[in-house]
């Protein structure tokens, strides 16, 4: 009996090209645009600060019965350690509700680098505000700096 022999592929050739060819379409996908991926991110991490940042502040109002830091007013203000139409928390907030102040990826500074905010000789600008509500104890933090024209507030 004489056999023929099939021509074509097999299963496993078949899925092992398919696996390549998603790789390399993910690779393009990422490559193409990677500007918009950062600005994403840098998003994802503006709205993770500002959570942090009102959850430290309810902490510290939730302990002192409801009274909230008395430098937040009902103007917003900036979140730093110096200037004018500023608002300085690292006092009210740091280390006891929050390890220190989160900067904004792109418009937060220190000084020196990589300091806390309590040192004695650090100097801060969050890039976020700060502003309490004119009736009630309403906060409001927000990422001004927000990027692909994203609106980036938490009020509670």
């Amino acid at each position: 009996m004489i056999t023929q022999k099939q021509k074509g592929f097999t299963l496993i050739e078949l899925l092992v090209v398919i696996g390549i060819l998603a790789i390399l379409l993910a690779i393009v996908l990422i490559a193409l645009n990677p500007q918009q991926n950062f600005r994403q991110a840098n998003n994802v991490q503006r709205r993770s600060n500002v959570n942090a940042i009102l959850n430290a502040i309810h902490q510290s109002a939730a302990q002192n019965k409801g009274v909230l830091p008395a430098s937040i007013t009902s103007t917003a203000q900036t979140i730093a350690s110096t200037g004018t139409g500023t608002v300085n928390l690292c006092a009210d907030l740091v280390p006891t509700y929050i390890a220190d102040l989160p900067l904004d990826p792109t418009t937060g500074t220190e000084t020196p680098a990589g300091s806390i905010c309590s040192d004695a000789s650090a100097t801060y600008n969050t890039g976020y505000t700060v502003q309490k509500s004119a009736a009630g104890n309403r906060i409001t933090v927000s990422a001004p700096a927000a990027e692909n024209g994203e609106i980036i507030s938490v009020t509670r």
